[in-house]
């Protein structure tokens, strides 16, 4: 189960069929993404693909008869019209259509009347409509799926056929598994299901024992994971810099040269940074260093490099370097840039605070922790509000909580409103009444781990204690042990429960890099054993804020009107 070979055959099964000659690929907003986070452009224009066009945007007018053109596309209303508009005053010399999901008799129809010149060489589907991060990692790019705590119509639609593409294209068809305690999981659940029965030709595959699991979960189980820094490498770029769609803009980073100012951080085409995916902050700086090292010896320089400041200037002084290292001056910058906001924001201490919050009962000495920081002008707006929020999710029980006071005192320090606001509609969103799970009671009273790589100065390696909610439901689920009063199965046979070799997990709410962690350290040390992650979006903590913003705005919105009335 790798979606992003999945991905990379349909992608490959399009161009191919077209046969030798120059193409252009014709794309919308969402497919752009589908194709770019496997295909790199280089790729592309290998497979003679020379223009690339978007379907929801104004086409030139240019008519281009000696191109063959491939259409890959979501079956939606707006593309199927457009389309059928562009086949009526046809550019191209011939079209292949793609489909990314099933696409309706009518809408193929529709084409079909449409293409008056008969230039339409083949209309197929290929369900290639989800964003494949990583082998074991997709989402749908659905942030905000929810209102009002609960589906809208158009988000469970999307949702469902983006599932049901990844379960189309790595040909499964599993057993469903749902949290109780999450209507939206029971909503998809049952959707799931009913695709199932309404595509049943397309989902007729031989059925393995024991057969794939599908498990669907809810963010508002787990709010902490997200709130969380972050100390790996990829965790930590898209927390601290954002990855959109494999590009990170380091645009806002002083001095950056101009060819850094967006780079690309895909581990299909960058072979350092799959090798360091996973790796804690202090082991990048640490590979780097010992690049950096083993070219010096090269070069017989006597020069030292010990800190982030010396490796730019190293990357800058020897140009050589920097074509026989490939990427690894990108990540001397990035690697200098994450250093550099980790030290200017007081991160470790933030750091420590939150896996006290998250792993720990010490009420008062939290407590303390927050208001230094709190107080402390290096602490960014972002992690004083966090800090908040992951105290109100821990104490919101306890008898003496300082919410009140705290929510005042981020006022006091001047933090937008739009954060200040939204501690309480967080435990609307993940407090104790939202969970199903006993988020907080089964971690045992230890210090919190630390460890200093002192190889590289102004580089930390911190191992933090904090384990996702979803670690120990795929411990439980592994071992048998998942109960099904909490996650029942959905129109199932199966009255005992299994142990699946092949698990797809699917988060309503969004998943984050910490969770694809956990998830890749199960299939690389329990034999025999698959897991697949996905989830509506992929988050960071801003992101996750704006999701709970919208979920509890529409819930908020709703009870005033009740009230009113």
């Amino acid at each position: 189960m790798d979606v992003i070979v999945a991905a990379r055959k349909y992608i490959t099964k399009m161009i191919d069929e077209s046969g030798p000659g120059m193409k252009v690929l014709m794309l919308d907003k969402e497919t752009t993404g589908i194709v770019s986070i496997v295909f790199a452009q280089s790729e592309m224009l290998q497979q003679e693909v020379y223009l690339f066009e978007r379907l929801d945007s104004d086409l030139p007018p240019d008519v281009m008869r000696h191109l063959k053109c491939i259409v890959f596309v979501r079956p939606t209303r707006d593309n199927v019209a457009k389309l059928a508009r562009e086949l009526r005053r046809p550019r191209y010399g011939y079209y292949y259509v793609y489909f990314s999901n099933v696409i309706a008799k009518a809408d193929v129809k529709q084409l079909a009347e449409a293409d008056e010149n008969e230039l339409v060489r083949d209309v197929q589907e290929l369900y290639a409509d989800y964003l494949a991060v990583g082998p074991h990692l997709f989402h749908l790019g659905m942030p905000s799926c929810s209102q009002g705590l609960a589906w809208t119509q158009p988000s469970l639609t999307r949702a469902t056929q983006g599932l049901a593409a990844v379960l189309l294209s790595l040909k499964k068809c599993p057993v469903i598994r749902y949290q109780n305690s999450s209507e939206m999981a029971r909503k998809l659940a049952e959707s799931i299901r009913l695709t199932f029965t309404k595509e049943a030709t397309l989902f007729s595959f031989r059925r393995a024992e024991p057969p794939p699991l599908l498990l669907i979960l809810d963010r508002r189980d787990d709010s902490v994971t997200p709130l969380l820094n972050q100390w790996t490498y990829q965790a930590m770029v898209h927390e601290l810099l954002t990855i959109n769609n494999n590009r990170v803009s380091l645009a806002e980073v002083p001095n950056v040269p101009p060819e850094l100012k967006e780079v690309v951080m895909s581990a299909e085409h960058d072979e350092f940074y799959a090798q360091n995916l996973f790796s804690n902050f202090g082991e990048i700086g640490q590979t780097i260093k010992s690049l950096m090292d083993e070219y010096q010896k090269k070069l017989q320089s006597q020069k030292k490099v010990e800190s982030i400041a010396d490796m730019k200037q190293f990357v800058e002084m020897y140009p050589q370097f920097k074509k026989m290292s490939g990427t690894v001056a990108k990540h001397v910058t990035v690697v200098g840039e994450l250093s550099r906001l980790v030290d200017r924001h007081a991160l470790l201490e933030c750091s420590e605070t939150e896996q006290e919050l998250a792993c720990h009962d010490e009420h008062q000495q939290s407590l303390q922790r927050i208001y230094r920081l709190l107080n402390s002008e290096k602490t960014r707006e972002l992690d004083a509000v966090r800090l908040v929020m992951l105290y109100a999710l821990r104490y919101e029980t306890h008898s003496n909580n300082d919410i009140n006071r705290l929510v005042d005192t981020l006022r006091r320090r001047g933090v937008d409103d739009k954060y200040t606001k939204l501690v309480y509609p967080m435990l609307d969103y993940g407090g104790a009444r939202a969970r199903g799970s006993d988020l907080f009671g089964d971690d045992d009273p230890v210090a919190v781990t630390k460890r200093f790589f002192k190889g590289v100065k102004g580089v930390d390696n911190i191992y933090t204690q904090h384990k996702p909610l979803l670690s120990r439901l795929l411990d439980d689920l592994l071992k048998g042990r998942l109960r099904e009063t909490a996650y029942p199965y959905h129109s199932s046979s199966y009255s005992q429960p299994l142990r699946p070799v092949e698990v797809i997990v699917f988060m309503i709410g969004g998943v984050t890099y910490e969770e694809s962690l956990a998830v890749h350290q199960v299939n690389s040390t329990v034999p025999g054993v698959r897991v697949l992650l996905g989830g509506t979006c992929l988050h960071n903590s801003r992101s996750f804020l704006d999701e709970v913003l919208t979920a509890t705005q529409a819930a908020h919105a709703l009870q005033a009107r009740a009230t009113r009335s």
